[in-house]
Order: C-alpha cells, then sequence, then structure tokens
C-alpha cells in the first residue's frame, strides 16, 4: 500500500511551540496497549499491583536516576494505565542545575516506556512486543491549584475506577447487567 500523506498523517497531540524541556510540572496518563489490564486490579478502592505492576514501579521511580533534573511528585499505577506528575527542573536563570542537560519530556516518558517494555518482555520471555499504547497524554500544569486539583485525582483515581475513561469497556458493560 502507497504511503498517502494525509492518511498517513499523525497529529501531535502536544502544544505547539511548547519548549517541554523547560521547567515545570507535567500531568501525564501512559496507557498499555489496547488498555490491557496486567497492572493489577482495584479491591476495596485501592490499586493491588501484579508483578508487572510492581515492575512498573520500579522503572517509574527511576526516571530520576537517569535524568538528574527531572523530580517525580504524585503517581499511581492503575490496572491499565500509570498517571503522574513529573517535575523537569531548572534553575532560576533557566540553566539546569547540573551537567546534564534538561530532557524534553518526551525523552523521559520515551525512556521509561522503553525500559519497563524491555523488562516485561523478558519476563513474559517474548521479544520486540509492544506494551505501551503509541503516545501518551499529558497537560502542562500551570499553577498550585491545577497541581493540587491533580493530585487529589491521582489519590482518588482507585476509588474512581468505575467511573474512569481508562476502564474496560466490556467491564462497563458487564456492570450495567448487574444493575
Amino acid at each position: 500500500m502507497p504511503y498517502d500523506s494525509f492518511k498517513h498523517h499523525r497529529r501531535s497531540i502536544r502544544l505547539k511551540g511548547y519548549d517541554y524541556s523547560q521547567s515545570g510540572a507535567y500531568f501525564v496518563t501512559i496507557c498499555t496497549q489496547n488498555r490491557e489490564c496486567v497492572f493489577g486490579e482495584i479491591t476495596n478502592n485501592k490499586m493491588v499491583l501484579t508483578h508487572l505492576g510492581d515492575l512498573v514501579s520500579k522503572w517509574w521511580l527511576d526516571i530520576p536516576n537517569h535524568f538528574p533534573t527531572v523530580r517525580i511528585d504524585e503517581w499511581i499505577v492503575m490496572p491499565n494505565h500509570l498517571h503522574g506528575i513529573i517535575i523537569i527542573e531548572t534553575d532560576r536563570r533557566g540553566e539546569v542545575p547540573s551537567p546534564s542537560p534538561s530532557p524534553k519530556l518526551g525523552n523521559v516518558i520515551a525512556y521509561f516506556k522503553y525500559q519497563s517494555t524491555k523488562e516485561i518482555n523478558q519476563k513474559r520471555n517474548v521479544s520486540g512486543m509492544r506494551f505501551w499504547q503509541r503516545n501518551y497524554y499529558e497537560h502542562i500544569i500551570r499553577d498550585d491549584n491545577d497541581l493540587n486539583r491533580i493530585r487529589k485525582y491521582i489519590e482518588n483515581n482507585p476509588s474512581n475506577w468505575d467511573i474512569d475513561d481508562n476502564y474496560p469497556t466490556s467491564a462497563k458493560q458487564e456492570d450495567s447487567h448487574d444493575q
């Protein structure tokens, strides 16, 4: 099939002209391929992780070790996605506080996805299998009110799982039949 630039053009969901390596806080959501629920389940409004959920947590927490100018704020692994706040820091003059350059948000997410996928595929004894959905959702956190609202959203996500946009459609259909 020949390449059709109109049909095959992927539109960026990033804010046009925004420098994603500048100092700031970013709320991200990263979903599994086909929104497969492999990280655990919600029990009594708490997330109970599987070994894959633990593995994803490990790589999420590793991000600041690989990127010294990045901090992890509130985050949670859900059955088929991860919500997290990533903070990219620079000093007051806009310079990176360490010898390493400030990464773009996309580089941080790419590192996390690559490392976690590589280990997940090793554990599953497969190679080259896609684990994460292409791309990710992000929101630039504008101020403290926005930050606190998102922190609360992340904290309450397990208790709101059955109304979450990432809740599996098949489970929603089963829930509606139970009523």
